[in-house]
């Protein structure tokens, strides 16, 4: 049973993205730029799947008027952006693609910490307008000195095995227990692993218990002379408190990557406590953005899309029970979410066997809310009577026949 699906991609998504969607026979549109609230309600009801980026919001508004939505596609790494409880809700999974830009971010990171080692933004700013700085004072190798990595995920540990590979000793602090890479120790408390190092690299999640993580307190059990680097979330650091360090000489020098409040467009002016301050590095949220990470984002996400509106693998969604399901030949497939209340598998179960049709496989993950059922059977016909059935139970949320 074949299904056309369109997709839509917007804020100027990789171009492989559309190559694999297409070649898997989606018809695919393409937006370059972040649509607002309203023009998305407007457009979607065209779409079966959107894929964004950070910048577009998915609100509770917009899921509310697109009930015929099956897929949402965050070609990022965060998914902030969206309501994910109200998407679950809607029967909606989003994913993302929360390891392909471990390597661009990890190589950004070690890249920083040699350019504040040795000052090279400010020397080669200096040389630029003609004057010759040529000085060793304040420039030191970073071989030899002690790296602190908080959060030690997937790519504080990747920055954790580039750092030891130059000679950095290594220390991490995670909430979470981690195993340790090479010879990185966990410390115990974000205070000790502050007290110990000469650098000092972000890596966490946007969450309630991360915002101002870092603040003045935080900047001053930092050794005298140490450097920040952050390229995880902009509400973990307090600006203000930093720039007051860096301008006393507490803290030798610092690279952001991520602010509290980013320009919507790069049309937009960007303002910041940081700017004209000595050995401070600022870029523009570029920690994921090389060629190579976007390409396996677009890849990864288009996959996941492939799989779920193909076949109705969820592994991978970040708001949606996971079932990773082999394709069966000769057979039909139907999914359906459902209220997470007993009785309702019973009342499934008996609408297929009233249509006589034999159930080839069955397939069902819960959480908390909803329930994700996928039933093959051995009649394409009966298929689209059972799911039609399964529709009008008061407990559905969402069914449709996968093929």
């Amino acid at each position: 049973m074949k299904t056309e699906f369109n997709i839509l991609l917007v804020e100027s998504i990789h171009p492989v993205a559309r190559e694999r969607l297409e070649e898997e026979g989606f018809k695919v549109d393409i937006l370059n730029y972040s649509p607002s609230e309203e023009e998305l309600i407007s457009l979607l009801p065209k779409y079966q799947a959107l894929g964004i980026r950070s910048k577009t919001q998915i609100t509770e508004n917009i899921l509310k008027h697109s009930q015929h939505l099956l897929a949402i596609g965050a070609f990022c790494i965060g998914t902030n952006q969206v309501e994910l409880r109200e998407s679950r809700k809607k029967a909606v999974p989003v994913f993302n693609a929360p390891h392909s830009n471990t390597r661009s971010v990890a190589e950004l990171v070690i890249a920083e910490m040699i350019c504040l080692s040795r000052q090279l933004t400010d020397r080669s700013m200096k040389a630029h307008l003609g004057d010759w700085d040529k000085t060793a004072t304040g420039s030191h190798e970073v071989r030899g000195k002690t790296l602190g990595i908080v959060g030690y995920g997937h790519i504080g540990s990747q920055v954790s095995i580039l750092a030891e590979s130059l000679g950095l000793r290594v220390l991490f602090y995670d909430v979470v227990k981690k195993l340790p890479l090479g010879n990185a120790k966990h410390m115990h408390t974000l205070e000790e692993l502050l007290n110990k190092s000469d650098f000092v690299t972000l890596h966490v999640p946007e969450a309630p218990e991360n915002i101002n993580m870092i603040t003045a307190k935080e900047l001053k059990q930092m050794k005298k002379g140490s450097y920040l680097i952050n390229a995880s979330r902009g509400t973990v650091v307090d600006i203000d408190a930093l720039a007051e360090s860096l301008k006393s000489g507490h803290t030798a020098g610092a690279a952001i990557d991520v602010f509290p409040v980013e320009p919507a467009s790069n049309k937009e002016k960007f303002k910041t406590h940081l700017q004209g301050l000595t050995n401070v590095i600022l870029t523009p949220h570029i920690g994921g953005s090389t060629e190579e990470a976007q390409k396996a984002i677009g890849e990864e996400v288009a996959e996941s899309f492939r799989r779920f509106l193909k076949n109705g693998s969820t592994s991978g969604a970040v708001n949606f029970p996971n079932v990773d399901l082999p394709t069966k030949k000769e057979t039909s497939r139907i999914m359906n979410v459902h209220q997470n209340k007993p009785g309702v598998l019973s009342e499934i179960n008996a609408i297929v066997s009233g249509t006589g049709a034999n159930i080839e496989g069955q397939y069902l993950s819960t959480d908390e809310e909803i329930g994700y059922l996928v039933i093959d059977v051995n009649s394409s016909v009966a298929a689209k009577e059972i799911a039609s059935s399964i529709n009008k139970l008061s407990t559905s949320i969402k069914t449709r026949v996968v093929y």
